[in-house]
């Protein structure tokens, strides 16, 4: 799944966006009281959202720019059957040319400050209110919905069946979309989308189905009301993401004490971080696996401050095996006094250890700091393929040869210090 399911994605976006704003202005909007007040909760709840930021403060190359407010309130237009106990007929097509019209209306601020969705996201919001749009409102206009599963609680587990099938249809469809901008395996990328889900998803889709039975039961007075919640829930989201961007933020300036002091090359602990990273995510390491490996990889040299003459170009990887091992026990007390997971100082104190012995994180990051080495050191210029011909004659017991090949496709994909042919002679 490339360019092509890319493409088709965006396509059918495109063409159902056309065909519902026709229809909607050819027969005009259906219950507009309604239409106006969802169009509102989604307005507002785009103007909240807030872009965010992968670990290297740079935009998400995965697309995730929560607006749980705003999405929740789609999704509740598409299930509403009923407002104040009377029958609505807005149907799929306008639901969608309200939640368009919405949409665009929101990120205009974002757009003005140079921010907002990109142009799958909103694909991904069209495609996906539809979907759930379709899977209702037929089954419902024609009364088999309330034959089958009547007003009680199986119309809830029914509801949150289907908002759960969303979901993964939206899954889906991002993975698609990120697997033609980023090039990684679309199998990988479903999963990081999926455990993404679990995170806000479950309030989205719980929210939505309440306000779609509030507006159903009370009219359209239940939304601001069962909004708020969501909306509380959003700013603690933003606020939970400002404090982990600070405490990253914290432990870069710390990393980069080696750099002040001399003792590492500018600019060595964040390549290793961000190729650590593209490594861990191409093994398929969760979240938090990430988080870890990131936190190790900044801080792997800081034990480099106790020497009393540095290693020349902080070249750590062809240090005899006590010195080494001594300087990774002394990064790993300072690791374990700044207070990140001990997971953390442990990857960090192990870089000396045989592979073997290693936590996946602590294989990935001795690999990538050798490989950093030896691409910047001046004993070694032959560059990224010399450097990694290196690293693969050293798998018999210093670097894991599953590791080594991962990183060597990271690298022929455009990642940090990309692979180039050695120069002739």
């Amino acid at each position: 799944m490339r360019a092509p399911a890319a493409w088709t994605v965006r396509a059918a976006a495109v063409a159902l966006t056309g065909a519902a704003l026709g229809h909607t202005l050819w027969n005009g909007v259906a219950e507009p009281g309604a239409a106006l007040a969802f169009a509102t909760l989604i307005t507002v709840g785009e103007l909240a959202r807030r872009d965010h930021r992968d670990r290297r403060d740079r935009p998400d190359p995965l697309g995730r720019r929560p607006a749980p407010l705003g999405t929740a309130g789609a999704l509740a237009y598409a299930l509403l059957g009923e407002n104040a106990g009377l029958p609505t007929h807005h149907g799929v097509l306008q639901t969608v040319a309200v939640v368009v019209a919405a949409v665009l209306a929101g990120i205009v601020p974002h757009i003005a400050r140079g921010g907002g969705p990109a142009l799958d996201h909103l694909s991904r919001r069209v495609l996906t209110v539809a979907f759930a749009a379709v899977c209702f409102q037929p089954l419902y206009n024609s009364g088999r919905l309330e034959q089958r599963v009547g007003q009680g609680p199986y119309l809830v587990v029914f509801l949150l069946l289907l908002l759960g099938l969303t979901a993964l249809c939206d899954a889906v469809l991002a993975a698609a979309l990120a697997g033609a901008r980023t090039g990684r395996p679309y199998g990988r990328l479903l999963r990081d989308e999926l455990r993404a889900q679990l995170g806000i998803g479950p309030a989205i889709c719980a929210t939505g189905v309440v306000m779609a039975l509030g507006a159903a039961a009370a009219g359209l007075w239940a939304l601001p009301v069962f909004s708020v919640p969501l909306l509380l829930t959003q700013l603690s989201f933003h606020r939970i993401t400002e404090i982990r961007t600070t405490y990253r933020q914290t432990i870069t300036s710390l990393a980069r004490a080696t750099e002040i002091a001399g003792c590492t090359r500018p600019g060595h602990a964040r390549r290793v971080a961000a190729l650590s990273c593209a490594v861990g995510r191409e093994l398929g390491l969760s979240e938090r696996e990430l988080t870890v490996l990131e936190y190790a990889a900044l801080m792997h040299d800081i034990g480099q401050l106790s020497l009393v003459d540095p290693v020349p170009d902080g070249a750590t990887a062809g240090l005899p095996g006590a010195e080494a091992r001594r300087i990774a026990e002394l990064g790993g007390e300072v690791a374990r006094q700044t207070g990140v997971p001990a997971e953390v100082a442990v990857v960090v104190e192990r870089q000396a250890d045989p592979y073997r012995e290693q936590p996946t994180a602590a294989r990935i990051v001795r690999t990538v700091n050798a490989y950093d080495d030896l691409v910047g050191g001046s004993r070694h210029p032959g560059g990224s393929l010399a450097a990694l011909e290196r690293l693969r004659l050293g798998t018999g017991h210093d670097y894991q040869p599953e590791v080594v090949e991962c990183l060597a496709r990271v690298l022929a994909r455009g990642g940090r210090g990309r692979v180039v042919p050695v120069p002739p002679g």
